[in-house]
């Protein structure tokens, strides 16, 4: 096969064995020649698909989101917002334990070294938080949550299920405040901190397993058009 024909399994092996690289031996261990040889294509692979060895990192971050957006996707609306919003939260750290590697480049940082991010990637991962952000405007508007900002909430999720889902991934956790001892009351806290009774709060969290599917690995590391171009959660 042409090394010039956009093949997207070979653009999602090529994804997958970089993200892996950067998170296991960091940014000095990635060059075309050794992602490619992995992938058993020509060096060519990297810029027919990415352009540069920057444009294959950059597509890292956005097929981590991509998968986020696709798991959250997945959750329908019910007749408890509280129950649907910890579903949020599942889906997060379903996604993040699924995908460790691609959830340890996600968020930059020291992973990236000169790979930098622009403002856009950044947008792009922000897009994914707009469908909590409108699930906790319908836990206020239900009566569930105090007079808060839906925006607000969404962080405060997002702050700390991303704590968690780091500490987890690390092994950090362990008995007997274990990673599923702590998500679950973590999610009561949160609930609760947002204006929810406890009695309530604990229940929803209950019925949101429910609420939660599992999420399948997109067939290709094609990323949406509209995250791009979406306004800030925020």
């Amino acid at each position: 096969m042409s090394p010039r024909r956009r093949d997207p399994a070979a653009r999602v092996e090529l994804v997958q064995i970089a993200a892996r690289l950067l998170a296991e031996e960091g940014p000095e261990s990635l060059s075309a020649r050794r992602i490619t040889s992995e992938a058993g294509t020509s060096t060519m692979a990297v810029y027919t698909h990415f352009g540069s060895m920057s444009g294959l990192v950059r597509e890292i971050v956005h097929e981590g989101f991509s998968r986020l957006e696709r798991a959250f996707s997945q959750i329908a609306e019910s007749d408890d917002p509280v129950a649907d919003l910890a579903a949020f939260g599942r889906a997060y750290r379903r996604t993040a334990v699924d995908n460790p590697d691609l959830y340890s480049v996600m968020f930059g940082g020291r992973t990236l070294a000169g790979f930098r991010l622009t403002e856009e990637d950044r947008q792009y991962g922000r897009f994914t938080l707009s469908r909590v952000v409108e699930c906790a405007r319908s836990c206020v508007e239900a009566g569930r949550f105090r007079d808060v900002e839906p925006e607000l909430v969404a962080h405060h999720m997002w702050l700390a299920v991303h704590g968690l889902v780091t500490m987890e991934i690390g092994e950090y956790l362990v008995d007997p405040c274990g990673p599923d001892r702590c998500f679950e009351t973590q999610l009561v806290t949160l609930m609760v901190g947002a204006g929810d009774s406890t009695a309530a709060a604990e229940a929803s969290v209950r019925a949101s397993v429910r609420a939660s599917k599992p999420a399948s690995a997109p067939a290709s590391a094609e990323v949406s058009g509209r995250a791009r171009q979406a306004t800030p959660a925020g």
